[in-house]
């Protein structure tokens, strides 16, 4: 897994959207799921609305809508009642108690899941691996779902055949950008499940916990330029992951207060905006003028190989926040849920509890 690239799984390519009326975009139809006995992926009967919904027969609630995804506007079932998800769209659609029929596999995120979580990703059937080539066609088809959420990095799209996805049901592709953007990536991926009410109290819960741990640290914290090393980067192979604001193990740190300074020397797009791996020999010059340094830890709080390269190295020993013991190991820095980055706030309120007395 490359630190540009969260891991791959089942996707969908964007393709464009034709005229309605020659006014504005059609959104893509809406496909009803495929009966239990065509498992051959026929094309089901398609219906193309323009417009934002498309009231029932009484005119009460609306049976489609819009919804713009990074496939386009696509018609989607306006309350979804048979969802498969992969990548990203997996722990959130799961946070947010989506009526799910089959998900990806999501192994780099079960530490995260809470038990009720964790009970409910046993429990759904597994459709699709970690990645895109590990897609199970038929058994997608055989879950009969009434909407597809598709939560992998935009590069991945063309890795999936959409078309026979889009025959069993409208697919619509939400994915992953900086490692931040798991705040509006979740809503998004909620709100085409019509799961919004979940995600919201999730995110209410979130907020007053990090507000209470900014307001614990605000003192300790204040004038104190953090640095963080990441667990993005080849072990051995002479370089180290920096990361600076809004990365991975830094984002969540940022909302209780945490200062990350510096900035990546050439921006590449997505997470290279926001880390880099710069050769060991450049570890006194990257990270020399921070006053506490962060890293990146396994959840059971043990460094994996490429931190521990960054730990053993004679240059890290000489580092002046190593010289005076600030230090701080990161647990979960991988959340990509509020419910997961609850987790991580819980981690990093053990953490930093050394700094209160420093």
């Amino acid at each position: 897994m490359s630190p540009s690239s969260p891991p791959p799984s089942v996707a969908a390519a964007p393709t464009s959207a034709a005229e309605c009326s020659g006014a504005r975009r059609r959104p893509r139809s809406f496909r009803a799921p495929l009966r239990a006995g065509a498992l051959a992926l026929a094309l089901a009967l398609g219906l193309t609305a323009c417009g934002t919904d498309t009231e029932d027969k009484a005119g009460d609630q609306p049976r489609t809508r819009v919804f713009k995804a990074d496939n386009g506007e696509i018609e989607i079932p306006a309350d979804p009642q048979r969802v498969v998800a992969t990548g990203y769209a997996v722990p959130a659609l799961i946070g947010a108690d989506a009526a799910l029929v089959g998900i990806s596999t999501w192994k780099r995120g079960l530490d995260l899941m809470t038990e009720k979580d964790l009970a409910r990703y046993e429990k759904v059937p597994k459709v699709a691996g970690e990645t895109a080539a590990e897609t199970n066609y038929e058994a997608i088809a055989k879950a009969r779902p009434d909407l597809i959420v598709i939560g992998v990095p935009t590069p991945v799209l063309a890795d999936i055949d959409v078309k026979r996805l889009e025959s069993v049901a409208p697919v619509v592709a939400i994915g992953p950008t900086q490692p931040d953007a798991w705040r509006t990536l979740s809503r998004r991926q909620s709100d085409a499940a019509g799961r919004l009410d979940h995600f919201e109290e999730a995110k209410e819960a979130y907020e007053k916990r990090a507000g209470e741990l900014r307001e614990k640290y605000a003192k300790a914290l204040d004038g104190r330029e953090f640095g963080h090393v990441g667990a993005y980067s080849e072990a051995g192979k002479g370089t180290f992951q920096r990361e600076f604001s809004r990365s991975w193990g830094t984002n969540i740190a940022e909302d209780i207060g945490v200062t990350y300074y510096g900035e990546v020397k050439k921006k590449t797009g997505g997470s290279g905006d926001v880390s880099e791996n710069p050769s060991i020999e450049q570890l006194p010059e990257s990270l020399g003028e921070a006053d506490v340094i962060t890293y990146t830890v396994q959840p059971d709080g043990e460094p994996g190989a490429a931190v521990q390269y960054v730990l053993d190295s004679p240059l890290w020993k000489e580092l002046p926040a190593v010289r005076d013991g600030l230090t701080v190991p990161l647990r979960y820095t991988e959340a990509a849920t509020y419910p997961s980055a609850l987790r991580t706030l819980d981690a990093l309120d053990k953490a930093l509890q050394p700094l209160l007395d420093r």
